[in-house]
């Protein structure tokens, strides 16, 4: 065997084992992400989504919330403009999230960082953004697409149950599967936490995200929230 090969099969095999690393710790999230697909595909179904239907939206998209506000808007005929708008704000945060990963994946040829952004979650981004902070590198591929893949047949695999037993169910809300989610991100927050200075611009991004979803009607208060975050970072940083 030359040396060419035992270095690509050096390589395999790390990257084998970071997709491994990656899955084993995704596994928490993929736990909490089962009631909440659950729930959207219950909810896709009860407003005619078929099960084959449910999974090419989930899996083309991969953005719950923009997919709870999608499934909440449609109708018959469906006001698609509408629907595309809601959509692009509720996921506007991945402009900032695309902005954040940017310099970890600048490397990388372009096929592979459109993966690594087709993939990107909320979850996946902060995982594999601790991780690459934690080891002073770039993003490892092979722990990102573990988490990623994991989190991603998950979603697509249950909301597609949800599809076909949400009939015979009925609200599956009144199970309390509705608060997987929110209990995820706290648990995401928790392993983020650097002390009270470095969260106060989390707090503001909270604060004005829920007086925006009080007093304005829609999805604006996910860009409000996450634009007034991100100025408030900005500005903290300057003032320290």
């Amino acid at each position: 065997m030359s040396n060419l090969d035992v270095a690509e099969a050096s390589v395999s095999e790390r990257t084998q084992h970071q997709s491994w690393r990656g899955l084993q710790a995704s596994f928490p999230v993929m736990l909490g992400f089962i009631p909440f697909a659950l729930v959207l595909g219950s909810q896709a179904a009860q407003k005619g989504f078929t099960a084959l239907e449910v999974p090419l939206m989930t899996g083309l998209n991969f953005g719950g919330g923009s997919e709870f506000a999608a499934v909440e808007l449609w109708t018959s005929p469906p006001h698609v403009l509408l629907i595309v708008a809601i959509t692009f704000l509720v996921n506007s945060r991945h402009l900032l999230m695309g902005a954040a990963l940017a310099p970890l994946i600048r490397h990388l040829p372009k096929r592979k960082a459109f993966l690594v952004l087709f993939f990107m979650c909320d979850e996946s981004w902060a995982m594999g953004l601790a991780d690459a902070r934690k080891s002073g590198t770039s993003l490892s591929l092979g722990y990102y697409f573990g988490v990623s893949l994991g989190l991603y047949l998950t979603w697509v695999a249950f909301t597609t149950v949800g599809a076909l037993v949400g009939p015979v169910l009925g609200d599956v809300t009144r199970y309390g599967f509705d608060m997987a989610f929110p209990a995820v991100f706290l648990v995401m927050l928790a392993g983020m936490w650097k002390g009270v200075s470095a969260a106060l611009p989390w707090l503001v991004s909270l604060l004005v995200a829920a007086a925006t979803y009080l007093v304005v009607p829609g999805a604006w208060y996910v860009p409000a929230g996450a634009l007034s975050g991100v100025v408030a970072a900005f500005f903290w940083a300057r003032s320290s």
